[in-house]
C-alpha cells in the first residue's frame, strides 16, 4: 500500500501556469460580478485597487457598499453572471447608484421600460 504525499504525481500533466499580467486589458473601466444567492464576487482591473477581487454579501447595505466601491474605482460598465433572479437587486442598486440610462438596455430585454427609446422592440 503506497502513501500519497504532497509531491505525488497522479500521471496527469500539470496545468500550465497562466501569467494573468500577460493578458491584454480590453475594458479597463469595466467590472465583472459573479452573482450568487448568498454572496457576490466582484472583479475590477488590478490597476484600480490593491485588492481587485472582493466578496460582498447580498443585503442592501452590502450592495450599496459594492456600488460605491465600483464608483470610487472609476468603473463605468459592469458585466453580471447569474443563474437565477439574484441579479435583480444588484441591477436595481447599480442603476440607482450609477444613474444609468435605460437606452443602454438591449431591445431584447423582457424587462425594458416602455419609456426607453429602444423599448419599441420589446
Amino acid at each position: 500500500m503506497s502513501k500519497k504525499g504532497p509531491n505525488h504525481k497522479s500521471g496527469k500533466p500539470d496545468k500550465p501556469k497562466v501569467d494573468w499580467k500577460a493578458l491584454d486589458l480590453v475594458h479597463p473601466d469595466a467590472a465583472g460580478i459573479d452573482i450568487g444567492g448568498s454572496e457576490h464576487w466582484v472583479a475590477i482591473s488590478p490597476d484600480r485597487d490593491e485588492q481587485p477581487v472582493r466578496c460582498f454579501d447580498c443585503f442592501t447595505a452590502d450592495l450599496q457598499r459594492m456600488a460605491d466601491w465600483l464608483i470610487e474605482r472609476g468603473v463605468r460598465s459592469v458585466a453580471m453572471q447569474s443563474t437565477g433572479v439574484y441579479w435583480i437587486p444588484v441591477f436595481e442598486i447599480l442603476v440607482w447608484k450609477f444613474s444609468w440610462s435605460m437606452r443602454d438596455i438591449p431591445r431584447t430585454c423582457p424587462g425594458a421600460r416602455a419609456t426607453s427609446p429602444n423599448a419599441s422592440g420589446c
